[in-house]
């Protein structure tokens, strides 16, 4: 049987620090931490999320940014007129969901070479979400400036 806690342990404790410490230019808070591993989110997941977002909307806090991707991409999706399970999950179903993440753009650190990414929270979104503020040009370009620094 697969468990939860077990899931947490693979996943953040057994990673080696220098692992962790592979990629300076992102930073996570225990929440995000905490939220990955109820939702079953990896780093790598997240990192796709934020270099190849769909979908690009101003977060809650004044310099946030939140990005989305489908949780499963378009070809992979299951045609809606196929048959399902009685719960209506499973094979074949049209359940779309959206992987959203919120970070910030943080200065330099002491000992890093330039700028950071803060990554704050990730979620779910069961369905599609209605789309909200886009994010202004100038923070967005700074943004792919930082992430495909080398």
């Amino acid at each position: 049987m697969f468990s939860t806690s077990r899931f947490r342990q693979r996943t953040f404790n057994n990673t080696p620090a220098t692992a962790r410490r592979i990629d300076e230019r992102y930073m996570w808070t225990a929440h995000a931490r905490q939220k990955m591993a109820f939702y079953r989110l990896t780093e790598s997941r997240i990192k796709r999320i934020i270099r190849y977002p769909s979908r690009i909307e101003q977060g809650i806090l004044e310099t946030a940014v939140a990005c989305m991707q489908p949780a499963a991409p378009e070809a992979k999706r299951p045609l809606p007129f196929a048959k399902t399970g009685s719960s209506g999950f499973g094979r074949g179903s049209a359940k779309q969901s959206e992987i959203w993440v919120m970070y910030v753009v943080v200065p330099a650190r002491a000992g890093t070479k330039g700028q950071g990414i803060k990554i704050i929270t990730a979620w779910r979104y069961p369905g599609k979400s209605p789309e909200r503020d886009p994010v202004p040009p100038l923070i967005l370009e700074e943004v792919r400036r930082i992430i495909h620094a080398s």
